[in-house]
């Protein structure tokens, strides 16, 4: 039986969770995603520290022509007032490198 078909039934999150042959804490989060109008079973995106600088990181990217290293970015961003980790600066470098690549990828054709 579907999870929220149990609970619409039982009115229960620990009976629809029997029913469902799941825990009652799966019924009460997807009873509460149906609530909020999310999608059931997606996760909801979370914010990243680095999100405020990316323009930053873009820009400097794009002005190395992808050639600029992530701890000279996190160095410039620390000065900025950036307090998040290296390791999310390099994972922020390593995005927008990939997205300047593929904007500028030559295509072959013979």
């Amino acid at each position: 039986m579907e999870i929220l078909e149990a609970y619409d039934l039982t009115g229960s999150f620990r009976a629809a969770a029997e029913l469902a042959g799941c825990s009652h804490h799966t019924v009460a989060a997807h009873v509460a995603a149906r609530d909020a109008g999310r999608p059931i079973g997606a996760s909801a995106p979370r914010s990243r520290v680095i999100d405020g600088f990316l323009e930053k990181v873009e820009e400097l990217v794009e002005r190395s022509q992808g050639k600029v290293r992530a701890d000279k970015v996190h160095e410039r961003l620390a000065a900025s007032g950036f307090d998040g980790s290296e390791r999310s600066t390099r994972r922020a470098v390593a995005e927008a490198k990939t997205a300047w690549r593929a904007g500028r990828r030559r295509v072959h054709r013979p």
